[in-house]
């Protein structure tokens, strides 16, 4: 609700200030559309990540809400033990927003923005240990492929912000998936659900679908890359903090750690796709146009809504086929893989037939 209703004011404000897309030859949308989703994305999360650390290290920690019963309390000392975590989150979360909303308003290079990227996805990965260390014991190499990981769903999530609820939606999605596929391992596993985890899960969902009301076709608000950066930045937190596999176990495989990947499945084909047929052309790939995997499905005759759906359909049938690795044998691991692959073809082939 707090995002409805700040998205709300931010796509009126938007309006009066001028803070508006305008409809161009690099752009799919034919109307003057109000900026500033990321705006009210952003804020929401930092007022409900800011009041439950307010909350919990001086009223649950200290004992003030004994009265709420274990089930609640019991959870405050690890909660505390990741502040420092959510802090240097919320640090370089506002620094890709910044960097987005400047952008928004400016224009920047590409350059730029994959420099400050670059820089946040170290930091994280280096000072807040948001980092993969499944299999391998080399702080450098897991920082440095976490980094990139970072970086590159920051720019799946900016590259898939291209039409209509569709970068939200997608995002609920993948989110979802994550959100279910922690309780799942935790169950399997025989390990306690992963609180800190799943409660940010929860929280970015509430905000993305309080925004999606206004950005659903027709969109009448866009999130522009103050919001992009976040999302992408935000789920590439969540697949990295997300536990897949628990070594000591009994349950649960080693493969369960590529779930990020069948979940992010189709964000990433649509971040390749146009990727390298940018330089085909021999475009700069960072350089925006109506070439993605969305557009030309419209360009086969869907409408917007029908294409968004098509792509939500999608990534749920990879996210829910992702859910069962930590259930199956190695068979079935390939079997889920080979879906998914399928699942892109099916888009490939709607993507490239005629009219």
């Amino acid at each position: 609700m707090l995002s409805v209703v700040l998205t709300a004011v931010v796509r009126k404000l938007a309006a009066r200030a001028g803070f508006v897309a305008q409809p161009a030859e690099d752009r799919y949308h034919q109307t003057v559309i109000p900026l500033g989703g990321g705006i009210a994305i952003f804020t929401t999360l930092m007022i409900f990540i800011l009041a439950a650390i307010i909350v919990v290290k001086f009223l649950a920690a200290p004992g003030h809400l004994d009265w709420l019963g274990d089930s609640v309390t019991v959870h405050a000392p690890g909660f505390v033990s990741k502040i420092g975590q959510l802090v240097v989150m919320l640090l370089c979360g506002s620094v890709l927003f910044v960097i987005g909303l400047w952008d928004d308003r400016k224009h920047l290079g590409p350059f730029l923005k994959l420099a400050v990227q670059f820089a946040v996805a170290i930091f994280a990965a280096a000072v807040a240990e948001v980092r993969v260390e499944i299999f391998i014991e080399s702080r450098i190499i897991t920082t440095v492929l976490s980094a990139v990981w970072i970086v590159l769903i920051i720019n799946a999530f900016n590259f898939l912000d291209n039409m209509d609820g569709l970068a939200a939606g997608i995002a609920v999605i993948a989110t979802s998936i994550l959100l279910a596929a922690s309780a799942l391992s935790a169950a399997l596993s025989g390990e306690d659900f992963q609180v800190f985890v799943g409660g940010l899960a929860i929280i970015f969902i509430g905000t993305l679908l309080g925004f999606l009301i206004f950005n659903f076709p027709p969109a009448k608000i866009f999130m522009g890359d103050a919001g992009s950066l976040v999302v992408g930045f935000f789920i590439a937190f969540l697949t990295l903090r997300t536990t897949y596999y628990y070594q000591d176990a009994q349950s649960g495989q080693w493969y369960a750690v590529f779930l990020p990947l069948v979940v992010m499945a189709v964000p990433l084909y649509d971040f390749s796709s146009v990727t390298l047929l940018r330089i085909s052309q021999g475009k700069s790939p960072f350089v925006g146009d109506t070439q993605h995997f969305s557009h030309r499905l419209k360009k086969r005759g869907l409408t917007d809504t029908q294409t968004v759906l098509t792509l939500y359909l999608a990534t749920l049938c990879t996210g829910l086929g992702a859910t069962f690795l930590y259930q199956v044998n190695l068979a079935g691991a390939i079997l889920i893989f080979i879906q998914t692959v399928m699942v892109l073809f099916i888009i490939a082939v709607l993507e490239t037939t005629s009219r």
